[in-house]
């Protein structure tokens, strides 16, 4: 077995973890429906940690034909990965039993932390591009980073709905 065949599998299970979160989430949410407030940014956002796992999981495919693997690079991958996780175990709210929840609380209490979680992912896939492949991402790539960060870094420092409203349909179409 090769050093990618070994990460590939830890990758798998941390990826696996943060799709059983937000997918466990969702169970709860159809389960509770009647004790829950409802409000669209934290589900939006559900769906878009739901698609940068996938993300991330098909570039890793990439990785098989490495072979020069040191463990700066196994533990810069890993970072990556564990940052994606945290964020989607937090995007949704536990639910305790027989209480009401309110998802706009829930989303406007955690938005500080969700958003520099954020910050930091975007910010460590610069690291992480560097550190594989000795540059930064191509252009387009580059300013899609710039974008996430940018919204990120104003999600998190403001508390106003309709900026985090308008942030989360613009990261939706982008």
């Amino acid at each position: 077995m090769d050093a990618f065949s070994y990460l590939s599998v830890l990758i798998s299970i941390i990826l696996g973890l943060a799709v059983q979160q937000v997918l466990q989430g969702y169970r709860t949410l159809i389960l509770s429906r009647q004790r829950i407030s409802f409000y669209p940014p934290p589900l939006i956002w559900s769906v878009l940690l739901l698609a940068m796992v996938a993300q991330h999981w098909w570039a890793s495919f990439t990785l098989a034909q490495r072979v020069d693997w040191s463990f700066a690079i196994f533990a810069t991958i890993l970072v990556q990965t564990a940052l994606i996780y945290m964020m989607a175990a937090i995007v949704l709210p536990d639910f305790p039993p027989e209480k009401k929840i309110d998802l706009r609380d829930h989303y406007y209490r955690e938005a500080p932390a969700f958003f520099g979680i954020a910050v930091a992912t975007v910010c460590w896939s610069l690291v992480r591009e560097y550190m594989l492949e000795g540059r930064l991402p191509a252009p387009l790539n580059l300013l899609f980073h710039g974008l996430f960060l940018a919204a990120a870094l104003t999600a998190m420092l403001t508390r106003r709905p309709r900026v985090h409203e308008g942030l989360t349909l613009l990261m939706a179409l982008m």
